[in-house]
């Protein structure tokens, strides 16, 4: 009861906290307020109406996404990152780009306001990695509790991350256009879907047998009720060359170095598309690593936390790109009750759903986005 009692208290200081950003009237900065006024007026698309209700960044007539939708999706963006340590920031990007219609009324911008297309694109980019910062966080503790996560392995991967987060906020930040943000974007979910399927095959799982086995007695421990943590990751041994931990009887071994170049590239290509990384992580902490997914997802967590709070802070702080914060702030509420549910039910799913779950998502999304942003071929 304690326990529980604890988190009741912590989210009654969350919304404490980020309701008065629910409620505030949003600040327009110089640089938003100069798109506007570049932009043509009227009541046409990629057109200002100055007469409409202010929308998303007090923008005249731009979509103002109600805010029970948006805390119902980010209750189920913080349980898909949690459970499977991957997908939240995609799926965050289909809630901003679709689901709230952020991606069309942007598109609208391409031609007669570009300078306002490329800043709706970057505040999409940042508002998805809000969501995922918060889910990684509220994940990697309570990932760690249950002993389910390689602190080192993290740690490493992030620090790659944080090199990766400056380079692509000083080289692309205002001059993406929406267009080319979501083909990129889909490209990306569609190429780890094409390599799920191969990980999935007979020859992609031949060389996971210690992750099998890890895996297999995982979920006969939690199925008789067993301790979980005591059998949690341990660290056998440990150097920049090499590293060694232990998983419920398993031995897994991977080079801090190699995580580092990992972190870094796949933050570079992450931050680029806005998200966390975590569907780039998780294959590659499951394939190239070898740790089975009971392990990955908080082991991404906590190498996205790590790249998302440097990825961040570039954006808004050196960059200076905006975000709808009443729109944030509830979904940063929903982002924590989901994040909640994920590691406590996320046990209870077979490793190989989990992957399904991804591998389904992955390929959907990936085809979309793809034939939208780069052909513009609209695909249900």
């Amino acid at each position: 009861m304690k326990h529980k009692a604890k988190w009741i208290v912590l989210l009654i200081m969350a919304v404490a906290i980020i309701m008065p950003l629910v409620t505030a009237a949003p600040v327009m900065a110089d640089k938003l307020s100069d798109a506007i006024a570049a932009a043509p007026q009227g009541t046409g698309k990629g057109q200002i109406d100055p007469t409409a209700p202010p929308g998303v960044l007090g923008i005249p007539g731009a979509p103002s996404p109600g805010l029970m939708v948006c805390f119902l999706w980010a209750i189920w963006v913080g349980w898909i990152f949690s459970t499977v340590g991957a997908f939240g920031g995609i799926m965050a990007g289909v809630g901003h780009i679709t689901i709230y219609g952020l991606g069309a009324y942007a598109k609208t911008f391409k031609d007669t306001s570009p300078g306002l297309n490329k800043m709706l694109t970057d505040s999409i980019r940042v508002s998805n990695q809000w969501l995922v910062g918060l889910s990684a966080l509220v994940s990697s503790v309570n990932y760690g509790r249950q002993n389910r996560l390689v602190k080192s392995l993290g740690f490493f991967l992030g620090i790659g991350a944080l090199f990766a987060t400056l380079l692509v906020v000083y080289t692309t930040a205002g001059k993406i256009s929406f267009s080319q943000y979501q083909g990129w974007f889909g490209l990306c979910v569609f190429l780890i879907a094409a390599f799920m399927i191969y990980e999935m095959s007979p020859k992609g799982q031949a060389k996971k047998q210690s992750a099998k086995a890890a895996a297999k007695a995982f979920e006969e421990t939690v199925k008789n009720k067993g301790d979980i943590v005591d059998q949690g990751v341990k660290t056998l041994k440990w150097s920049f060359t090499k590293t060694e931990i232990a998983f419920f009887g398993q031995k897994f071994s991977f080079s801090p170095m190699w995580a580092f170049v990992g972190g870094f590239l796949i933050s570079a290509l992450a931050s680029f598309i806005g998200v966390g990384g975590g569907f780039l992580y998780v294959p590659f902490l499951t394939s190239v690593v070898g740790l089975p997914m009971f392990v990955v997802a908080g082991t991404s967590a906590l190498a996205v936390l790590i790249g998302m709070i440097f990825s961040i802070f570039n954006f808004m702080v050196i960059k200076g790109v905006m975000i709808y914060w009443p729109m944030i702030g509830i979904e940063l509420i929903g982002i924590f009750v989901g994040s909640m549910i994920g590691p406590r039910t996320g046990k209870y799913i077979p490793e190989k759903a989990l992957k399904w779950i991804f591998l389904v998502l992955a390929f959907y999304i990936g085809l979309r986005y793809t034939l939208r942003g780069f052909f513009g071929i609209s695909m249900l």
